[in-house]
């Protein structure tokens, strides 16, 4: 089998994009179909004690305990 085949799925979750805000911006940006995605403004949610990215995409974004991304 050739290794010019590409893997069926390369669907990626967001918990597997890397813990950087530029891994975050490039992942919504391919998931919104290449429309630019960036940060609107960040702020540090005193419930949660972390910094929360709002994005231009309407979502809201922060890391958990592990370092992994989650929507919030």
């Amino acid at each position: 089998m050739s290794s010019a085949f590409v893997k069926e799925s390369e669907e990626q979750w967001l918990h597997e994009v890397s813990p950087t805000l530029n891994a975050l911006i490039f992942y919504l940006t391919k998931e919104n179909n290449g429309v630019r995605v960036y940060e609107r403004s960040s702020f540090i949610d005193a419930k949660l004690g972390k910094t929360v990215h709002v994005m231009s995409n309407g979502g809201s974004y922060t890391k958990d305990d592990e370092g992994k991304w989650k929507m919030v």
